[in-house]
């Protein structure tokens, strides 16, 4: 597919029965009106179940050492169309 934009090469990605083409040179995306509202249902129902992700810090001592880190989280479902 080519860009209607730059001209330039897109690549396809399918995820949960959604393809998403994305632009090589400009970034750019391009889907079906469908696939938008495909979506954003995939978006509201990633986030359902999810509340405050925030802990209490605790307080900071001499004796504390850094924890080890940790694997970083997806924040939304379209997130990860672009890994």
């Amino acid at each position: 597919m080519t860009c209607p934009k730059c001209q330039s090469a897109m690549s396809t990605r399918s995820l949960g029965g959604v393809s998403v083409s994305r632009c090589s040179s400009c970034n750019g995306i391009f889907l079906e009106r469908a696939d938008l509202g495909n979506l954003v249902e995939a978006e509201n129902d990633f986030h359902q179940h999810s509340g405050p992700m925030t802990e209490p810090l605790p307080r900071i001592t001499e004796d504390m050492t850094a924890p080890p880190p940790s694997r970083p989280r997806t924040r939304s479902y379209i997130e990860t169309l672009f890994d």
